[in-house]
């Protein structure tokens, strides 16, 4: 909730401006408009083999589950740079050919989760304040009751089905209602 305006530090207000839907923050002195919008958050699918990179995250939310290396997205980047990033700053997981394999909406928490497959160039990475521990799972393997966030589910349970059909697809969901 914005309570002062970022323009010049007056009180801000929230209606619906003129012409708009929304109630937005709008500052009492200056007018300016401040707009809250959905955050963006990226991440990888680092795949060696017939395995799957995850990091057990080592600051909250969920401290101690297992994760994909993401987060959210900068300023200034595209989606694909804030992921390679992401993989970066939480695994040091060298990774190539990135492709968009999950696009998920979450309104209610107003955000978007991406995840890319990408492909881990070798078995490498090192532990960081965010990840705590870094581990390759086979499908049997993967901690899924230790899975941090349910995107992160979805996003693993729609690789492996589209890694048994050989057939790899994007997974496009709204998620309306928090069920974690």
């Amino acid at each position: 909730m914005i309570k002062f305006c970022p323009q010049c530090g007056g009180k801000a207000e929230y209606i619906v401006p003129e012409g708009d839907h929304n109630p937005r923050a709008v500052c009492t002195q200056c007018h300016h408009i401040e707009y809250e919008n959905p955050r963006l958050i990226v991440g990888t699918l680092p795949v060696w083999q017939d395995k799957v990179l995850l990091c057990k995250r080592g600051i909250e939310p969920q401290h101690g589950m297992w994760t994909l290396p993401g987060g959210f997205m900068e300023n200034g980047e595209s989606t694909i740079e804030g992921a390679l990033r992401e993989t970066a700053e939480e695994s040091h997981a060298p990774v190539t050919n990135l492709r968009l394999l999950s696009c998920l909406s979450l309104p209610f928490c107003n955000q978007v989760h991406t995840f890319y497959l990408a492909d881990l160039i070798e078995p490498t990475w090192q532990t960081t304040p965010e990840s705590t521990e870094i581990a390759l799972f086979s499908e049997q393997d993967v901690p899924w009751h230790e899975i941090a966030f349910r995107s992160v589910e979805w996003t693993l349970k729609h690789y492996f089905s589209c890694r048994a059909k050989n057939e790899f697809s994007l997974i496009d969901k709204t998620v309306t209602k928090p069920n974690w």
